[in-house]
């Protein structure tokens, strides 16, 4: 199974590296397509991004709060997958969670995963059922940035130290699904806050796979070519 998984691993890098070519397209396109560098949604969801960089380089890391929503993720992605969840234990610096069965999104979720911002969301929906949450949009928003840099922050910590949530999975297979994971997140909170929109998105994918195919093709001819080149030199020499 972990050979079978490297090899799903290789074959992810491929729409990794396209669509981090499409998030470049997409920030170019939201950099462009209005009057300011950037229109005031994307300020409040960076300025809270950086309001928690700051608070996560200088003070003390909030590690319980971090092993909780690990922990929670692994139980709500269980329960959305039909397990069971019996117990769930969180400590100053582990946690853990008993389930009746897992799988690798059950696994890997709490790396690709926002917990905390999507509760944020949540709450912001529910509000909106009942009260005009428009005036409150960029505070909104700049919680998002707050609770998506406390993802994104903590999960680089936690994937520099060992992990057996990883060693499970392959290392290759995780880190490259925990990328791709992450970057389609950023490429989708891009589109809610800017002026792309989905069609750009699919447009995007469709011109960077085709120059990502025409590339690999040239390549494979080029290699081609010079195999082809080396066996005529050997037999040229051997004759």
């Amino acid at each position: 199974m972990k050979l079978l998984k490297m090899l799903v691993g290789f074959g992810l890098l491929f729409p990794a590296v396209v669509l981090t070519q499409v998030l470049w397209d997409i920030l170019l396109a939201a950099r462009t397509n209005v009057d300011v560098l950037f229109p005031l949604p994307a300020v409040a969801l960076l300025a809270g991004a950086m309001v928690w960089v700051f608070l996560f380089s200088f003070f003390s890391r909030p590690m319980r709060s971090y092993i909780l929503a690990h922990e929670l993720t692994h139980a709500l992605w269980g329960m959305l997958m039909g397990a069971r969840v019996s117990r769930i234990k969180v400590k100053a610096n582990q946690g853990s969670v008993v389930l009746s069965k897992t799988n690798f999104l059950i696994t890997l979720a709490p790396y690709f995963f926002p917990f905390y911002t999507v509760m944020i969301i949540l709450v912001y929906f529910i509000f909106s059922l009942f009260y005009d949450m428009r005036p409150y949009a960029l505070f909104w928003l700049g919680a998002v940035g707050f609770t998506w840099a406390f993802h994104v922050t903590f999960t680089i910590n936690a994937l520099l130290q060992r992990q057996t949530d990883i060693e499970q999975q392959g290392h290759l297979f995780s880190y490259v699904f925990v990328y791709l994971a992450n970057i389609l997140g950023i490429c989708i909170w891009v589109i809610f806050v800017t002026s792309p929109n989905w069609g750009d998105l699919v447009r995007f994918m469709i011109v960077r796979s085709t120059l990502a195919w025409g590339a690999l093709l040239a390549i494979w001819v080029w290699l081609h070519g010079v195999r082809q080149e080396i066996l005529y030199v050997v037999i040229r020499r051997s004759a």
